[in-house]
């Protein structure tokens, strides 16, 4: 490995910051971080950037369709 030296070091700085336990590598806290409106916002700005892309996909093929079988 290129960086072997330094994953060592961090690995290494790791678990002397946290422990060696199985349980300190794991985020349990995950749940407390996240506030109450933190949900619906996150689902609302996926749908705000999924839903136009795939609008502009769909209105490309029926073109491409429309050119195809009318033209």
């Amino acid at each position: 490995m290129i960086f072997q030296r330094k994953y060592e070091r961090a690995i290494r700085f790791l678990r002397e910051r946290r422990g060696n336990s199985p349980a300190a590598l794991t985020d349990e806290t995950l749940g407390d971080q996240i506030e109450k409106g933190d949900v619906p916002a996150l689902i609302l700005s996926a749908l705000l950037v999924i839903v136009p892309v795939c609008l502009v996909l769909l209105g490309g093929a029926s073109l491409l369709a429309y050119f195809f079988l009318v033209r």
